[in-house]
């Protein structure tokens, strides 16, 4: 299983780190979890400097994709070039996207007649792409998810490990990087919003 997380210049660190952290709790010999950027290098909202493992467009290609925010997510989606590179299909693949990143996903046509969650900055940006913007942390519909506020990056790697592996492997996942003292407290929260979107 291939896992690409979008990453782009004026990344919010939270969003691809926290997801590429708890993605990489699983310890399966196919498992593999990338950071996908149309450069060799991303330069983050804070300065951190990320080396890509995989260029865009081989994202298109993975298993799941889980599309990060940041502060140029506007130009992105007005880049021609970089939005053609992006070839994703919910039939075939997890798409998962968190605050501006789901504008992203708006902007492909991936979240047509589908609610969806962001932050607060990027909600206007995505209700004017004609999505539904909910009040809540996590949203999935199918092979669609999204997921509103920087903390929110691990119910997504929840979400995306439950259904690529099992319930008891995202849950094993989330245990390991919760806080102690507080383990069972984030379990219980992180499921009761992923539940609800997994299936039978």
């Amino acid at each position: 299983m291939h896992i690409a997380i979008l990453t782009f210049d004026g990344f919010n660190e939270l969003d691809s780190l926290i997801a590429l952290g708890i993605l990489n709790r699983i310890k399966q010999p196919d498992w593999r979890v990338s950071i996908a950027s149309p450069t060799s290098r991303v330069r983050s909202m804070n300065g951190v400097v990320l080396e890509s493992h995989i260029p865009l467009q081989e994202a298109s290609q993975a298993d799941a994709v889980l599309v990060g925010s940041g502060m140029q997510t506007r130009q992105v989606v007005a880049d021609a070039t970089l939005m053609a590179q992006m070839q994703f299909d919910p039939a075939r693949q997890l798409l998962g996207a968190q605050c501006s990143g789901t504008l992203v996903l708006a902007k492909l046509g991936l979240l047509a007649e589908v609610a969806a969650c962001t932050d607060l900055t990027s909600k206007p940006w995505v209700q004017e792409a004609g999505v539904t913007v909910l009040n809540q942390p996590f949203f999935a519909n199918g092979n669609v998810a999204t997921a509103g506020g920087c903390l929110a990056a691990q119910y997504l790697a929840v979400w995306t490990i439950a259904r690529l592996v099992g319930r008891e492997a995202a849950q094993e996942a989330l245990h390991y990087v919760a806080p102690v003292g507080e383990k069972e407290d984030y379990l219980i929260r992180a499921m009761r919003h992923v539940e609800p979107y997994l299936p039978d």
